[in-house]
């Protein structure tokens, strides 16, 4: 580029004061450095852009008609400025989630920033929590929201909320009625689970401590659906987030089996690369998540 932003801010300033001198101090420029980068300007287009009457600066022609392009360009880079020194630019985040979160929390999140910044360009990938904590490791996604606790030296785990997971079955089964399930009944039942590396797998299995070897698992599936198509089809019992489970529960096709005595509570969290820029998209989506839920 044959000019440089200071070159035209000095235009500007002459035009508008029709001096140097009053343009330089404007500036808080010396004079003779005003003087000579707008006299550059116009020899490097060999294009004088003003009429010079003593000290007085005039706009001629091509003056006149370049002013506002120029304003309009030294604007533009002042918004540009005042995004990049106040981060507001979302830009383009990469979240990653896991399946309760991603299928049930995330997507309005999602909604709600797009609507505030229309520019903002928000993707969302889905996968269990130990594939989110790998990329996040391997940079592919920006940060990712989790419901297991992860432990990597490069890893920042923060609190987001607060979940709890829940048992239930179908209408039919024979549990259906129990005002509560004993360890007894934990053991005689057969399960249909997340899989193993899923953090509502990660919480079961410490809920079920001292339980856990003589739980009977008849099916590991991938997806919270499919879990509850299997389990309100008869097959099992299940245990997954109440928030996956709510609407449900409401009509009716599952039922809420209470077991008082174990420990079903654990949280969601936000997991960040401890190298990543925190940038004001990932800033506002954290806001947007704790103010949402």
């Amino acid at each position: 580029m044959r000019y440089t932003f200071r070159q035209l801010e000095v235009f500007l300033a002459a035009a508008h004061f029709q001096n140097i001198t009053k343009a330089a101090d404007s500036l808080s420029m010396s004079q003779s450095a005003a003087s000579s980068a707008l006299k550059d300007i116009e020899s490097q287009f060999d294009l004088p852009l003003f009429d010079r009457i003593g000290k007085r600066l005039q706009l001629n022609e091509q003056g006149r008609l370049i002013r506002p392009k120029a304003e309009q360009l030294i604007e533009q880079a002042k918004e540009l400025e005042r995004i990049m020194a106040q981060h507001k630019d979302a830009g383009h985040l990469k979240v990653g989630a896991t399946l309760t979160i991603g299928n049930y929390l995330a997507v309005s999140t999602m909604a709600e920033m797009m609507q505030e910044q229309p520019d903002a360009e928000v993707s969302l990938s889905v996968a269990n929590t130990s594939e989110i904590g790998q990329k996040v490791l391997n940079f592919e996604i920006d940060i990712g929201l989790i419901e297991g606790e992860l432990q990597h030296q490069d890893l920042d785990v923060i609190p987001w909320r607060d979940d709890e997971l829940v048992v239930f079955c179908a209408p039919e089964h024979p549990f259906a009625d129990q005002l509560q399930l004993t360890d007894r009944q934990l053991k005689e039942a057969e399960w249909i689970l997340r899989e193993s590396g899923s953090g509502t797998r990660q919480a079961f299995d410490r809920a079920m401590h001292g339980v856990l070897p003589e739980i009977q698992v008849k099916l590991e599936l991938q997806h919270t659906e499919a879990i509850k198509r299997a389990v309100s089809a008869n097959l099992g019992i299940g245990c997954l987030s109440r928030v996956a489970l709510e609407d449900a529960f409401k009509r009716g096709s599952l039922i809420p089996l209470p077991v008082p005595h174990r420990d079903f509570s654990r949280k969601f969290y936000f997991v960040i690369h401890k190298q990543k820029y925190r940038s004001a998209g990932i800033e506002r989506w954290m806001e947007l998540c704790r103010s949402s839920f």
